[in-house]
């Protein structure tokens, strides 16, 4: 069985094949990087006019790398939220005409579900209850796995995601967008103690996460210290900023290890590629005896072979599949 995701959640537009046994035979994603830098952050009208512009060739592209046509495909998989909810109506209504056209299944696909869905692609016997740790630009969550689609929300972020504290702080000192890459590369050899950041914790003992006082923080110490791009205590202020970040995620992450006793762990996400936040989440496993599991970088950022692997499970889950003409998309959960 061959499966065709797509995915535009946001500004992103990809195109992926699947076979049942998860075998990926294409994946296309064209990236807006380019449109959005001069704003320092997305502009979703941008974002879905571009996605009209793109998603016919993304499609086309990914077809031709796999060597298939589209009648060949069985079934065909979306997002259908969160994300902006013009970019969303964009991929969704395409994969629909093409479900309607070709008379097969239509699969709807939850982005963050694929998030840490993804991790299955390249590992397929992950044992079971997992934890997962999600960490995009619009996303920070704990989920507990259960099976493969069963899964609990367990933790989430209160006000900012941890990719988009790294993004605002890149953005005030004008380093670039999108900024968690950008101030993964410039902290490289910095001081990570030269500034201290207090890590917050939920008055309630709850796992959920906060970010935006990291921001204000930083913000601060940027003014008082008169940091810029040039400044000699640049890298050494984005090795702290960047640490405090990686090490509130670890936190909530060893309590839910205690609380919930998993038998692994995954890291998914965007900021999954964090070449640190990799590197202390596998020792963070390591001493807890668990095995742990992250995508190859890029699986982390959004792409549509996550949203076909999830699609292939979904759909020989069901018991009677149909073309789903009547789904809609949804900004938030």
């Amino acid at each position: 069985m061959y499966i065709l995701g797509i995915e535009t959640s946001c500004d992103e537009t990809a195109a992926a094949v699947l076979s049942d046994d998860f075998t990926i035979h294409s994946s296309v994603v064209l990236s807006q990087d380019e449109i959005h830098a001069p704003y320092g952050g997305i502009v979703p009208e941008l974002a879905s006019r571009q996605h009209i512009k793109s998603i016919g060739y993304v499609v086309s592209e990914s077809m031709s790398r796999a060597d298939l046509e589209l009648s060949q495909i069985d079934t065909f998989a979306v997002t259908q939220g969160p994300g902006l909810i013009g970019s969303l109506l964009v991929g969704l209504s395409f994969a629909k005409g093409l479900a309607y056209t070709f008379g097969k299944a239509l699969v709807p696909v939850d982005h963050l579900e694929a998030h840490f869905y993804s991790a299955f692609i390249e590992n397929r016997d992950i044992p079971f209850p997992a934890l997962a740790l999600l960490v995009s630009g619009g996303h920070t969550a704990l989920y507990l796995l259960e099976t493969k689609l069963t899964y609990q929300l367990i933790g989430k972020t209160r006000d900012d995601a941890a990719g988009e504290a790294l993004d605002k702080i890149a953005k005030f000192l004008e380093l670039g967008y999108p900024g968690g890459p950008i101030i993964d590369r410039l902290s490289e050899g910095g001081d990570t103690q030269r500034f201290p950041f207090a890590l917050p914790t939920m008055s309630d003992g709850s796992l959920d996460f906060s970010f935006s006082g990291y921001k204000t923080a930083a913000l601060r110490i940027i003014k008082q210290q008169g940091i810029d791009k040039t400044h000699p205590l640049l890298k050494d202020f984005l090795a702290s900023f960047e640490i405090s970040i990686i090490q509130a995620l670890l936190s909530n992450l060893s309590r839910a290890i205690t609380e919930y006793s998993p038998e692994s762990l995954i890291l998914c996400g965007g900021v999954a590629r964090n070449k640190k936040l990799r590197a202390d989440f596998l020792n963070c496993a390591q001493e807890q005896g668990l095995g742990a599991y992250i995508p190859s970088p890029s699986l982390c950022t959004d792409n549509a072979a996550m949203i076909a692997a999830l699609g292939i499970d979904k759909a020989a889950s069901r018991k009677k599949m149909s073309l789903a003409l009547d789904l809609n998309a949804y900004a938030r959960r």
